[in-house]
């Protein structure tokens, strides 16, 4: 059985917080975009599992890959016997695009479909939770507006079907503990859900990620791109998450676009 797990971009991102436990508490509206890996499991005749992994260089031991931590959560509460993975990384590491819970959600939901575990959707959120603050996002992937760690959600009505998006990612990696420590928590002036509700053309102004400040002083190159964007026709353009990827949304299919053979570059339409 073969899934494919999609990225996520942050429409503003506010750094409300900071917590007791060291974590933050934010507010953003996470959406999906069909940036997509790819993931299938087979029951396998061996007597342990096996990952193999193409496309993208994953670095690190592949024991500790996502979608391990994933099967091995699973295990623990439901019988699922030994398996083949194959996952073709093609969303961007270090981007801000959520690819690595993207694949751990989606093998859970690929688990339970897979094996007939019959897990409620409520269980799935919970055990993904315990992944990464962001993979509950990925078992409901529909637009939400997120708080707490990025794992309280609330639906929004919010569609942006018909848009186009370009998506730029830089051979830069920020370090998104580095980037929290550099940003002061504070409330916003206007909330996400409200300006959300606005025309588009209104979002640049007062749609905020808090952490382009710091990340752009210290990573211009990253400015330059979302610049380059509103000057090719973006009515809106961000960095998602810490970075480094930045996005631009087009009321029209774009003529021209930055072009740049060492960033990783995506056009299509929005989900």
């Amino acid at each position: 059985m073969i899934l494919f797990p999609n990225a996520k971009i942050n429409l503003g991102l506010n750094i409300v917080a900071k917590r007791a436990d060291g974590y933050h508490d934010i507010e953003t509206i996470f959406y999906p975009i069909n940036i997509e890996d790819a993931l299938e499991v087979i029951a396998s005749n061996n007597k342990k599992d096996t990952l193999q992994i193409s496309g993208i260089q994953v670095d690190g031991d592949p024991d500790k890959n996502l979608v391990i931590k994933a099967l091995h959560l699973i295990r623990n509460e439901y019988e699922v016997p030994p398996v083949d993975i194959y996952l073709h990384k093609a969303i961007p590491f270090g981007a801000g695009l959520g690819g690595g819970s993207a694949d751990a959600a989606t093998m859970i939901k690929l688990l339970n479909q897979l094996f007939s575990l019959q897990i409620p959707e409520e269980k799935m959120l919970y055990l993904s939770a315990k992944i990464g603050a962001d993979c509950p996002f990925f078992i409901k992937n529909r637009p939400v507006f997120a708080t707490g760690t990025g794992n309280i959600f609330s639906e929004t009505e919010l569609s942006l079907q018909g848009k186009y998006l370009v998506l730029i990612k830089p051979n830069i990696h920020v370090s998104t503990p580095l980037a929290y420590s550099m940003v002061t928590p504070r409330k916003p002036i206007k909330s996400l859900t409200e300006i959300c509700r606005q025309p588009i053309e209104t979002w640049q102004k007062e749609m905020i990620n808090d952490f382009e400040a710091t990340v752009f002083n210290s990573f211009p190159e990253i400015a330059k791109i979302k610049q380059s964007l509103l000057d090719s026709g973006a009515v809106y353009a961000a960095m998602s998450g810490s970075g480094s990827s930045v996005f631009g949304i087009f009321n029209n299919e774009p003529i021209s676009t930055p072009e740049n053979k060492e960033h990783f570059t995506w056009k299509g339409q929005m989900l």
